[in-house]
């Protein structure tokens, strides 16, 4: 956005350096069945219910990602179109094998690929989103901080800031935590 002088105003140009990661574990899931593939595993009724509590959320407080990186299992799948219901445009979405069962490294590499998105969502599973979480915060609120350190439940929502202007320079210990959410924890905060 120019200013009155043709000049861009402060705020698109910290727009540009600024990157917001959204992580999101897939929603409570059924166990496995004795030889059943692991991948097709659904969301317990649980699950369903959980999943567009996110959704609302991240829509009701702007957390609408420009770019979604979804594991392309059948529970993350499910957490996904439960959660995009909630946004008026719902965004671009990559469904990424890497994700499944990745861990840190796997899913730092996934995410420093990414192009033209500010805010990118990434649905995966434990412990590979949990400890990438936990690796790249660096400040925030100290009791969300150890709440994420002791665990990421299901359907558990991290949202990061990053001052970068480009996600090839995403590296350990260089976030903010802007908010750790959980179903309970939002039905904690409107009781």
């Amino acid at each position: 956005m120019l200013d009155s002088r043709g000049r861009e105003s402060d705020l698109a140009a910290k727009g540009r350096r600024m990157r917001r990661l959204l992580l999101l574990r897939h929603a409570k899931t059924e166990r496995p069945e004795p030889g059943a593939r692991d991948r097709d595993r659904k969301l317990t009724k649980r699950g369903r219910d959980d999943a567009p509590v996110v959704g609302a959320y991240m829509a009701r407080h702007g957390l609408v990602p420009d770019l979604a990186l979804v594991s392309p299992v059948t529970r993350a799948e499910q957490t996904w179109t439960l959660v995009a219901a909630a946004f008026a445009k719902v965004p671009r979405l990559v469904k990424d094998e890497r994700i499944y069962n990745a861990g840190v490294e796997k899913l730092l590499g996934i995410i420093r690929e990414t192009r033209d998105a500010h805010a990118l969502l990434v649905i995966g599973h434990n412990p590979g989103l949990h400890d990438l979480a936990v690796r790249l915060i660096a400040s925030g609120d100290v009791e969300a901080r150890e709440r994420i350190t002791e665990k990421l439940p299901t359907s558990g929502l991290v949202v990061i800031d990053f001052p970068l202007d480009d996600w090839s320079r995403l590296h350990p210990n260089a976030g903010r935590l802007d908010r750790f959410v959980s179903p309970r924890l939002i039905a904690a905060a409107t009781d």
